[in-house]
């Protein structure tokens, strides 16, 4: 792990609860001091069933989860915990390989960082996450394509079906919504959607790729989230194309 950096001076969202879970005494110790610090309420886990039990326990409103833990890793805690509900992931992985953090974002993990990492820097994919997770204002009910998007309830549904989203597939759906028509590039999807003024693009196309697979009638010939070669992707509200 890098030096630690002052704790930023962000919004944290009070009282919020974040679960880190880390087999490395060290590196759980220094995350959970940043986030008590920021404001949050922290627990503390060493391994996959101590993590599921305190998540069962108290359930947290954000999960800090290394990818490496001995026995249980933390693919398989993610898969159990997105069984139980919605609840924002953040994996830390000491992996280079781009297969393992896709793999990540595949089973539902919301973002990821990979060691060594800026505790700072976590503490702002937190703050970013946990704000994103909880927009601010009571915006209207978004609908188009046979889709029902409610961003004060956090509720979509297919042709009257409820959809089971993570955070950020539901976060993209609905800005693609609020835009339809227009074109959009990985990176500006990345900065509006994630917060982010940069990272790995290939976070995008696997949260596309996902949410196609949820919306779409034929996610091999998506009609309504299209790709726009050399661009980025588009929402088309009459499905005319793929």
């Amino acid at each position: 792990m890098q030096q630690p950096y002052d704790t930023p001076g962000a919004e944290a969202d009070a009282g919020a609860r974040v679960l880190v879970v880390d087999d490395d005494p060290t590196v759980a110790e220094v995350v959970s001091g940043y986030l008590d610090r920021a404001g949050y309420v922290v627990d503390r886990a060493g391994d996959g069933p101590a993590a599921l039990a305190r998540a069962a326990a108290h359930w947290p409103d954000l999960v800090v989860l290394d990818l490496m833990l001995p026995g249980m890793d933390g693919l398989e805690v993610c898969r159990r915990m997105r069984g139980h509900g919605p609840v924002p992931v953040i994996m830390l992985t000491a992996r280079g390989d781009e297969d393992d953090r896709i793999l990540g974002l595949e089973v539902g993990a919301d973002d990821y960082v990979t060691k060594p990492f800026s505790p700072r820097e976590l503490v702002l994919r937190v703050e970013s996450v946990l704000r994103r997770t909880r927009p601010a204002g009571t915006p209207g009910i978004l609908r188009a394509g046979g889709l029902e998007v409610d961003p004060a309830a956090r509720r979509a549904a297919k042709n009257g079906t409820e959809l089971a989203l993570t955070i950020r597939e539901f976060d993209l759906l609905a800005f693609f919504l609020r835009h339809p028509g227009r074109a959009f590039a990985r990176e500006e999807l990345m900065r509006e959607v994630w917060g982010w003024d940069f990272g790995d693009l290939s976070t995008v196309t696997v949260h596309v790729r996902r949410l196609r697979g949820k919306v779409e009638d034929d996610p091999a010939r998506p009609r309504l989230i299209q790709t726009v070669w050399g661009v980025g992707y588009r929402f088309e509200t009459a499905a005319t194309g793929s």
